[in-house]
């Protein structure tokens, strides 16, 4: 479709610096067509204020804010946490969100009848292909429009320029200039100075975290709090029963206070070239740390072992962009499979950035006290010899050989 055939566009709206000029760019290189805003509501929280007056002065038709929180944390973040995945010690944040925003752009844009889906991420990362993908699996005839490999801009300092030039309001200035993705489970900061690993991250600048504080600056008296799961999902904090992503708003809140789930990493993205990024992600580490710890008491060691393989897979499906699979699906049957018997409590010490176990306790614990302990038991020692003698015996075997003695 020529772009001049283009007569309406859905667009994934965020109200930052790359899609705040998408919008005039599109009426001044598609012939004038009507631009749909979406923002997808996946907790990002004061980002979305002010969002649908800027949209419409800036040429958008409408802003339409769709709420994905819940099918996020339900469909995505619970089966991975479920799996333990990580990619490369990062959590996954903005890889959780793409998958149901790009579905949901893909339903609005055949119920509003567009012609093509607009996104603002860029030709270097990981983005678009997630938002891509997920289009093409639920508007795979749909036209997409990703201006960042087509436009002349070739940094973020143009991309400001050109805000300006076009009077569009920004709440970053030249200086402030990171590029950032939030949702309720993260938040990412890359760019600027963080483009060279050698330059250590401005942790106690003010306004550089936004989730919390660095582990410095964090309280030097311990917070305690126990998470309470059922089949791999947590249900409660404390005692108090509420759903899922209340209980992640609520450790977002505990956890940044202490200074939890800040990282530095240089991380391999799917297009090929590493990327250094700062993650903030309090209560999603303090769930994962949760998680792992009453899993160590419920789970036995070969189904354990194999998740752990398997979190590697889960972990690069996610962030790779393959969230609606038929391998997703798979890995998220054994993950919920593995994890019915991961019931209990899980009590944590959160002190200047660390989180230090302090109890776990389970209806279906494996853990048995009795066999374990140095004190007298019904486990009867001398059974080790023969075990010893049939575990040892191809090490036994070929030592004769080479003594030959077979």
């Amino acid at each position: 479709m020529a772009n001049k055939e283009i007569k309406k566009i859905v667009l994934a709206y965020s109200g930052g610096l790359d899609t705040s000029i998408i919008i005039p760019w599109l009426k001044e290189n598609y012939n004038n067509p009507e631009i749909i805003a979406v923002a997808g509501n996946v907790g990002q929280a004061d980002e979305l204020e002010g969002l649908e007056e800027k949209a419409i002065k800036t040429g958008a038709s409408k802003l339409i804010v769709a709420d994905l929180v819940d099918e996020m944390v339900d469909d995505i973040i619970i089966p991975a946490l479920k799996m333990d995945a990580k990619y490369e010690t990062y959590l996954l944040g903005t890889a959780f969100a793409r998958p149901v925003i790009g579905k949901k752009l893909a339903e609005i844009a055949k119920a509003e009848g567009a012609d093509a889906i607009c996104h603002g991420a860029t030709g270097k990362g990981n983005d678009q292909v997630r938002f891509e993908l997920a289009i093409k699996r639920f508007a795979p005839d749909i036209k997409i429009i990703a201006p960042w490999r087509e436009w002349s801009i070739k940094s973020r300092e143009e991309e400001i320029d050109y805000a300006e030039a076009h009077n569009i309001p920004l709440k970053i200035s030249r200086e402030t200039n990171y590029s950032k993705d939030k949702n309720l489970w993260h938040l990412s900061h890359e760019g600027l100075d963080l483009e060279d690993p050698s330059n250590e991250p401005q942790y106690d600048k003010p306004g550089f975290l936004e989730m919390g504080v660095s582990p410095v600056m964090a309280p030097d008296v311990p917070t305690y709090v126990t998470i309470s799961f059922e089949a791999g999902a947590p249900v409660a904090i404390d005692g108090e029963k509420m759903k899922a992503s209340k209980i992640i708003e609520k450790l977002n809140k505990l956890g940044g206070e202490n200074g939890i789930g800040i990282i530095d990493i240089v991380e391999n993205r799917l297009v090929g070239m590493k990327d250094r990024g700062v993650y903030e992600t309090p209560g999603g580490t303090i769930l994962y740390a949760a998680h792992e710890q009453l899993e160590m008491i419920t789970i036995d060691k070969d189904t354990l072992h194999e998740k752990q393989k398997l979190a590697v897979d889960y972990a690069d499906l996610i962030y790779n962009g393959k969230w609606y699979s038929p391998l997703q699906e798979a890995l998220t049957a054994f993950a919920n499979e593995s994890n019915k018997y991961v019931t209990g409590d899980v009590k944590l010490k959160l002190y200047k950035g660390n989180i230090i176990p302090a109890g776990t306790t389970s209806p279906y614990s494996l853990y048995s006290e009795d066999l374990v302990t140095f004190d007298e038991s019904d486990y009867d020692q001398k059974q080790a010899e023969g075990f010893i003698n049939l575990w040892g015996l191809p090490t036994t075997v070929q030592a004769l050989r080479e003594q030959g003695k077979l």
